[in-house]
């Protein structure tokens, strides 16, 4: 079962540079996700939405492609309807990403200025959040374990300390 984590930044750009840093960890090892998400409200007032491709929309794709290569070379046309078919089926039967309204919901919570992670985590070592001490953040919603929650507070509080 994956953990849902969602968290608000003070600043437009720091969602997504927040996601790059746990990005790098998950390269080590120390953290996957299933899905990601960030948005960020402009001055303006517009949200931007970067939604990552889950595991299992690439799986998906994959199998699609394949299925899709396989059945054109035999039947050109109607491989290629199957194939694409096919790739959105598998993605959504492997798959229950980041739900969308909440997504929405959240959108339009969001002050001008600020930014959203969502992050839909497999796995990971709890040691992995302290990537996050650079970006001031505050956690809105999670399903992690009460003790990896409160590392992950850490973490956020320690930008705003004047210590660091």
């Amino acid at each position: 079962m994956s953990d849902l984590v969602v968290i608000v930044f003070t600043d437009e750009s720091q969602g997504a540079e927040a996601l790059a840093a746990l990005r790098r960890l998950e390269k080590t090892g120390a953290i996957s996700f299933k899905d990601t998400a960030v948005l960020a409200k402009d001055a303006e007032g517009k949200v931007h939405v970067k939604n990552e491709f889950s595991t299992a929309t690439e799986v998906g794709a994959v199998v699609g492609g394949s299925l899709g290569l396989v059945l054109a070379f035999m039947f050109p046309v109607v491989g290629l309807t199957i194939g694409a078919i096919g790739g959105a089926v598998t993605g959504a039967l492997l798959g229950d990403g980041v739900d969308r309204s909440f997504v929405n919901e959240v959108s339009e919570s969001l002050e001008p200025g600020t930014s959203a992670l969502f992050l839909l985590i497999n796995q990971g070592n709890p040691a992995a959040f302290d990537a996050l001490k650079p970006y001031s953040g505050k956690v809105i919603q999670t399903t992690l374990p009460a003790e990896v929650e409160e590392r992950l507070d850490r973490a956020l509080a320690s930008a705003a300390s004047p210590t660091n």
